[in-house]
């Protein structure tokens, strides 16, 4: 009972990547297929024309972009993902973003100074118009109350007089 294997098995499974051929994924198999078909014949078109050694630094030149998208990953992101994030924060979006608040107490604020800004424009109006129908109502309730009283006889007519 001793010789018991055990196998670690890791929390978040969504890491384990299918292994497809020589313990590569399609991804990586791809990218290295792609690179293999650009750099080979490029290689073998090149070694008689320059020194092999420049041809040959040339070829891993060539296959050095498709090694890197096979096998870099950041944060769990293929290369192109992450440098299309830096293309976007880089050139794409606008380099200041101020962080804005929906701030419940400065509109609450705002508010509050428009309502006593409208009550200062409308309070002299409201003033206004009062004095005015307190004028006109007290010259009607004088006028109700001595109809041929004290202003008709400085008019110089009354109730029972005839102006000339």
């Amino acid at each position: 009972m001793k010789d018991i294997i055990q196998a670690d098995v890791p929390k978040d499974l969504s890491k384990i990547k299918t292994k497809i051929f020589f313990n590569l994924t399609k991804r990586q198999l791809l990218c290295f297929g792609g690179g293999a078909l650009a750099g080979v014949p490029l290689y073998f078109l090149t070694r008689n024309a320059l020194p092999r050694s420049l041809a040959l630094l040339l070829m891993i030149l060539v296959m050095m972009p498709f090694f890197l998208l096979a096998m870099y990953e950041k944060n769990g992101q293929p290369l192109e993902v992450v440098a299309r994030h830096i293309i976007d924060t880089r050139f794409r979006r606008v380099k200041r973003r101020p962080y804005k608040t929906n701030n419940l107490y400065a509109a609450l604020e705002k508010q509050a100074a428009l309502n006593k800004e409208v009550k200062a424009i409308v309070r002299p109006v409201q003033t206004a118009v009062r004095q005015k129908k307190g004028k006109a109502g007290r010259k009607a309730a004088q006028s109700e109350a001595d109809p041929g009283g004290k202003k008709a006889a400085e008019r110089g007519t009354g109730a029972g007089q005839k102006k000339e």
